[in-house]
């Protein structure tokens, strides 16, 4: 299957009016791409190891509406619509921009095509991902099969499949948590894990001694990555609780979380967001409970310290890899 892109140089304060204007002429649906600075709330919706490069905000936008094409290169819309030709949907496209100078300002409003095959995104990625070591913990995805290397014997092979809106533990953020956890936890302790994802972070703890694990996340998809994880692992189900909601400011969440229930908590998200998440944390942790913090860029690790020291906890450790920082206090 084929697909036409065509894309429009627009402004930011136009994007809203010209994907509803498009619509008109059958295209439904656009990608944006644009320099606007992402809100508090964003930031907190967005449980990532790297935020998003937006650039200077100069204004502009760029957006992209992909439209199927037919065995004769027609491009399809709507159903029940006749196919049209590339070249006619671009002339139909500048008819509805020009339209719009009458009362807003597109800006540049140029329209360009490019032509994409069908592609299996959600699996293509798997090409990149080979299993790897963290010390003596052999990861490996769960269509590959163990390599032997070197004479070198794994303490423990961690099967994992992160799903394609996950991460993988390759990451610097995520090492540097696991050897926090094995250097903190006790046989039977009991861990929370906020912004899950895959339950990469909770799964290794409960196979590292761990007695049971909460993981806490926002995104729907994180339920069923993590029960393929535990399975993949021989993990009995039942020792981790997995909650969707935001433990920063969900009263249901911190309910069901519980407070004074955990020996160790991890948070491998973004400086941004651990910052107001540390004060939620808190009360959730036992008495000499640690409080794991990764996600941190060079640079910040400042701030993660100051909001564990406002909270009332005792700065243990920084670490780093590469550019990364890992913080680790202490109720």
């Amino acid at each position: 299957m084929k697909w036409m892109r065509l894309r429009v140089r627009t402004r930011a304060e136009a994007e809203d009016i010209l994907v509803s204007a498009m619509e008109d002429i059958g295209l439904s649906g656009a990608q944006i791409e644009d320099h606007v600075p992402l809100t508090a709330s964003e930031k907190e919706q967005m449980f990532v190891d790297i935020l998003p490069e937006s650039g200077e905000d100069d204004g502009s936008a760029v957006l992209s509406f992909f439209v199927e094409e037919n065995e004769e290169g027609m491009l399809v819309t709507e159903e029940g619509a006749e196919p049209c030709a590339p070249e006619e949907m671009k002339r139909r496209m500048e008819e509805v921009i020009d339209g719009l100078r009458a009362y807003c300002d597109p800006g540049e409003g140029t329209v360009t095509m490019d032509e994409t095959e069908d592609v299996d995104w959600i699996n293509n990625w798997k090409q990149y991902f080979h299993q790897f070591r963290i010390d003596d913990i052999l990861v490996i995805p769960s269509w590959e099969e163990p390599e032997v290397e070197d004479g070198y014997v794994p303490s423990l092979t961690f099967h994992v499949d992160p799903g394609t809106a996950f991460g993988t533990g390759m990451h610097d953020t995520t090492q540097l948590c696991i050897r926090q956890i094995r250097k903190r936890m006790k046989p039977g302790c009991r861990i929370l894990d906020v912004g899950t994802g895959s339950g990469i972070l909770a799964i290794l703890a409960l196979m590292l001694g761990a007695g049971e694990a909460v993981g806490t996340d926002l995104d729907p998809c994180a339920p069923p990555a993590i029960e393929e994880n535990l399975a993949a692992n021989g993990i009995d189900p039942s020792r981790m609780q997995i909650l969707l909601g935001n433990l920063i400011d969900d009263p249901v969440i911190q309910e069901k979380v519980g407070r004074d229930a955990y020996d160790l908590v991890a948070a491998n998200i973004l400086a941004e967001v651990l910052v107001p998440m540390t004060p939620a944390v808190v009360p959730c942790m036992k008495k000499g409970a640690y409080f794991i913090t990764s996600g941190i860029l060079e640079g910040k690790e400042g701030l993660v310290a100051d909001a564990m020291k406002a909270a009332g906890l005792t700065v243990e450790e920084i670490t780093a890899q590469g550019e990364w920082r890992c913080v680790v206090g202490r109720k």
